[in-house]
C-alpha cells in the first residue's frame, strides 16, 4: 500500500518531506550540492527534476525506498527499486540468513518483523513470551506491538507495563515521523486507546541500575527481564529487504539467563 499519492506533483511531495525532516531549502540544497534557487523551482513546479535529481534529493532526505519509488512515479519516471516476495527463489539467501540468526539466537527469543511490526518469522524461544496470549491475537498477520499491549496479550504478564508501553509508543511515533505511514498512524491510535493501570511516563527514564529499558515479564513466581536489539540489512536495494528487521531479546540479568538456559537444556 502506498503512503503518498503519486498523483500529486513531485515538487510538492519533496517539499513536504523536507519540512517533515525539518530542513530548510538551504540545508537540503547544500547537502544535495545544488542551488537553493533550483530547489525552490523544483518544489514550486517551475522546474521538472530529472530522475537523477529526484534520487539525489531522496537520498539526502533519507527516504524509505518505497517512498523513493513514489517520488519517481510522481515525476513521470519508472520505479527503480524492486519489491521481491520473500518466498521467491531470488530471496533464498535472505531467508537463509534470517533463519540462521533466529536459530542461532536461541535459547533467547527473536522475531523478524516488517515495517508495520507484523511477524514474518520467529524462533521457538518466543513461545515463552506468548504463553497466556488470547488465540485471536496469534492469527496471522500477528502484530508485535498489538500483541505486547493488548489487554488480552502479553500486557497481562508485563510487570512494568506503563514503562514498556511508553517505550513502544515513543518508538512508534519516531517511526511515523520518518515514514509518514498512515497504517502506522492508525496502529498508534489503536495502541494508545488500550487501557493501562500503571502510570505511563512522558519520557523514558531508567530505574535503579538500568542501562536500558527492560521488559519485565511474570513467569509463574519468577520475574524475567529482557532488553532488545534491532538489526536490519545493510545497504538494501530491494523494498522487501529494506523493510525487514530482526528484534532479538537478551536476558537483562543472570537469573533470566540461567532460567532460559535451563529451559533449553533441562538436564
Amino acid at each position: 500500500m502506498t503512503t503518498t499519492s503519486v498523483s500529486r506533483p513531485v515538487g510538492e511531495l519533496l517539499r513536504q518531506w523536507r519540512e517533515r525532516r525539518r530542513m530548510s531549502q538551504m540545508d537540503l540544497a547544500l547537502q544535495a550540492e545544488i542551488s537553493t534557487r533550483h530547489l525552490s523551482f523544483v518544489e514550486t513546479g517551475r522546474s521538472n527534476p530529472s530522475r537523477e535529481m529526484i534520487l539525489r534529493l531522496a537520498e539526502e532526505l533519507d527516504l524509505p525506498l518505497r517512498e523513493r519509488n513514489h517520488l519517481l512515479l510522481s515525476g513521470g519516471f519508472a520505479p527503480v527499486y524492486s519489491e521481491t516476495p520473500l518466498g521467491s527463489p531470488e530471496m533464498a539467501a535472505v531467508r537463509e540468513a534470517l533463519g540462521q540468526v533466529l536459530s542461532g539466537h536461541e535459547p533467547y527469543p527473536a522475531v523478524v518483523v516488517d515495517q508495520r511490526w507484523n511477524v514474518i518469522d520467529r524462533n521457538a524461544a518466543t513461545g515463552l513470551l506468548l504463553r497466556g496470549v488470547a488465540p485471536e491475537l496469534l492469527v496471522p498477520p500477528v502484530n508485535v506491538l498489538r500483541l505486547s499491549l493488548h489487554p488480552r496479550g502479553m500486557s497481562q504478564r508485563i510487570i512494568n507495563l506503563g514503562e514498556w508501553r511508553a517505550h513502544l509508543l515513543h518508538r512508534l511515533r519516531r517511526q511515523i515521523s520518518l515514514t509518514a505511514d498512515p497504517e502506522l498512524s492508525a496502529l498508534w491510535r489503536e495502541l494508545d486507546d488500550y487501557p493501562c493501570d500503571q502510570p505511563v511516563p512522558e519520557i523514558d527514564r531508567p530505574g535503579p541500575g538500568d542501562i536500558v529499558i527492560p521488559l519485565r515479564i511474570r513467569r509463574g513466581y519468577r520475574e524475567l527481564a529482557f532488553f532488545s536489539t534491532m538489526a536490519t540489512f545493510g545497504t538494501p536495494l530491494d523494498i522487501t529487504v529494506a523493510e525487514l528487521a530482526i528484534e532479538a531479546y537478551f536476558p537483562a540479568n543472570p537469573e533470566t539467563a540461567a532460567y532460559l538456559q535451563h529451559q533449553h537444556h533441562p538436564d
